[in-house]
């Protein structure tokens, strides 16, 4: 039986060394054999040469190099497609997933959850401007999407290869992983870790970043910013009437002024204001469908290491 361990990686490779030796300790102590699949995502430092280093030392090491940066969600289905286990670990590469959990993880997976994910114990000295953002991620995904994702849900996780086939069938090129977790359904487990210090380097999530993903993954599985679009359009349109309908009856059965620039001004600007905003949201939705349309690979292979280059990304095991 064999377990993949897939590992996306983007300017690690002060990391690699030491994930990689932790790493193998883990495995070696497990009765499954194994596989560690890096995914070079369009690194700029030395993280390709050291993956080439370990897949020529190890062979149970391989590795895809990219060829740009095409994101977190890109490499983790890169991995996934090329991922040959019975089951699939996902973690990062800066070792805030502690390798030591994998044994748990693999454990829970025996006892029959075909999805075993984790749940990130913040250490205390997180900045609070962070933790405050991730709360709200999460209560807005929750809120106007319709999926379920618990609060500090990490991109750590193992599936059951029947899972990680479904993965390979979306043909969806906007990928929202914990997203897809969710919505796969399959017998699920949440197992909760204390988050680690990077080991080297600095995190890639900036704050424009948690905000693209955090509407990448509203937008992936709801319409319910449209409908709230439509309920806000629909009640402005009902204010609008009712104003101009106080404006005739003023007009017409008293002797006093309609009210003047000051309030046509602020109506206009608010009407204005809920337009674009609307338009907004409809442009959101419209660049999804653009995207999707011309189907275009979630990602470019440059290079690989250590694998067999004659399976295409996508494919299907057939299982007995």
């Amino acid at each position: 039986m064999l377990i993949s361990i897939i590992l996306p990686c983007y300017n690690e490779g002060a990391n690699l060394g030491e994930v990689y030796g932790r790493l193998s300790a883990v495995m070696r102590s497990l009765t499954e054999d194994y596989e560690i699949i890096f995914i070079d995502d369009g690194s700029t430092d030395e993280t390709q040469a050291e993956l080439a280093r370990l897949a020529e030392s190890d062979h149970r090491v391989k590795a895809i190099g990219f060829s740009r940066n095409f994101g977190h969600q890109a490499a983790i289905s890169a991995g996934l497609d090329y991922a040959r286990g019975e089951a699939v670990i996902m973690m990062d590469a800066d070792l805030q997933h502690p390798p030591e959990l994998i044994p748990l993880l693999v454990e829970k997976w025996r006892q029959g959850f075909e999805v075993v994910n984790t749940t990130r114990n913040d250490p205390p000295d997180i900045p609070r401007m962070k933790k405050f953002s991730a709360r709200l991620f999460y209560r807005l995904i929750n809120t106007f999407s319709d999926i379920t994702i618990p609060e500090n849900s990490a991109d750590f996780r193992l599936l059951d290869g029947k899972v990680a086939d479904e993965f390979r069938s979306l043909k969806e090129g906007s990928r929202f992983v914990r997203g897809l977790v969710s919505w796969v359904g399959f017998r699920q487990c949440f197992v909760p870790y204390d988050a680690s210090q990077r080991h080297a380097g600095k995190s890639k999530y900036t704050f424009t970043r948690m905000v693209r993903f955090g509407l990448e993954g509203i937008t992936s599985f709801s319409v319910h910013p449209l409908q709230i679009a439509t309920l806000i359009g629909a009640a402005v349109s009902v204010l609008s009437f009712l104003y101009a309908a106080y404006a005739v009856s003023i007009r017409l059965f008293t002797d006093q002024a309609v009210p003047g620039w000051a309030s046509v001004l602020v109506a206009l600007l608010f009407l204005s204001g809920v337009q674009l905003l609307s338009l907004g949201v409809i442009g959101i939705y419209l660049g999804k469908v653009w995207m999707e349309v011309k189907s275009r690979p979630n990602y470019v292979i440059r290079s690989t290491f250590g694998m067999d280059n004659k399976r295409p990304p996508g494919f299907n095991r057939l299982r007995a």
